[in-house]
């Protein structure tokens, strides 16, 4: 990670494996973020038998996650993600308080970033099928209101396939 690569494969699929495995993820469903990031990685879950239902890629340009990703802070007393130019804190004394994660440098980000590209076709490719791609530059609104959408139509799917099949 601090190299600005990736976690390897054998120890972040086990982790996934073992958590969607679990019995609340196996009734209740479960939602990824940033997963899989390699078609390795999207094969080992096949491999298990895991396949997501839906993959949302949220497109967005490359200046803008920079931005986005440089200015995030934590306060490390509540928990709570900020952002300097977003979201920033509501008093001084929070402000006084906040951490940058060590690899949410410019640097560090442009390197994920050559590494998410190097991936993100591969794995578009595998999950084609059910791909939907959200404009994830436009107000926050918007993009949850994309995303609640396709999550909406396929929960629609879900139970209309149950009850023609009950």
């Amino acid at each position: 990670m601090e190299k600005g690569q990736l976690v390897p494969d054998e120890i972040v699929v086990m982790m996934v494996k073992e958590r969607l495995f679990r019995p609340d993820s196996q009734e209740n469903g479960w939602l990824l973020d940033g997963y899989p990031r390699s078609l390795s990685q999207a094969m080992a879950l096949e491999d298990f038998g895991i396949r997501p239902d839906l993959f949302i890629l949220l497109d967005v340009p490359e200046e803008i996650l920079v931005e986005r990703v440089v200015g995030r802070r934590l306060d490390p007393v509540t928990g709570k993600i900020y952002h300097l130019k977003y979201a920033p804190p509501e008093t001084d004394e929070i402000a006084a308080r906040l951490t940058q994660r060590f690899d949410d440098t410019e640097e560090k980000v442009k390197l994920r970033l050559g590494t998410h590209h190097q991936n993100v076709e591969a794995v578009l490719a595998a999950y084609e099928d059910i791909t939907i791609k959200v404009k994830g530059d436009g107000p926050k609104e918007e993009v949850f209101a994309k995303i609640d959408s396709a999550l909406s139509e396929l929960e629609q799917k879900k139970i209309s396939h149950v009850s023609t099949n009950v």
